[in-house]
């Protein structure tokens, strides 16, 4: 079955760096849009950073602009999110998603599968 399986979380300062890989098996990789979106305590998930299937597009919330990149190997079947200018508002759970046949890449009804989750922490 397919899994999406998240990693790279945990604490940083404000103004640091973290690297998150999602890898993925199950499914013939090339073939997804790939997702990343977030969910803090008592708040709504919410779009991060979308890929297109060949890594040629990338989207991202108003939020992340300027600070943080997704991409994609397809020969290793990972997704990767680099966040740089980590804020304390980043704080949350960070989930890695696929979406075979997307109308809307910010959409999370518009995913198929989902990762568990890491936690990334920012400290003031």
């Amino acid at each position: 079955q397919v899994q999406l399986v998240e990693s790279g979380g945990g604490l940083v300062q404000a103004g640091g760096s973290l690297r998150l890989s999602c890898a993925a098996s199950g499914l013939t990789f090339s073939t997804y849009a790939m997702g990343w979106f977030r969910q803090a305590p008592g708040k709504e998930r919410e779009f991060v950073a979308a890929i297109s299937r060949s890594g040629a597009n990338t989207y991202y919330a108003d939020s992340v602009k300027g600070r943080f990149t997704i991409s994609r190997d397809n020969a290793k079947n990972t997704v990767y999110l680099q966040m740089n200018g980590l804020k304390p508002e980043d704080t949350a759970v960070y989930y890695c998603a696929a979406n075979l046949r997307p109308a809307y890449y910010s959409g999370i009804t518009e995913y198929n599968y989902w990762g568990q989750g890491t936690q990334v922490t920012v400290s003031s």
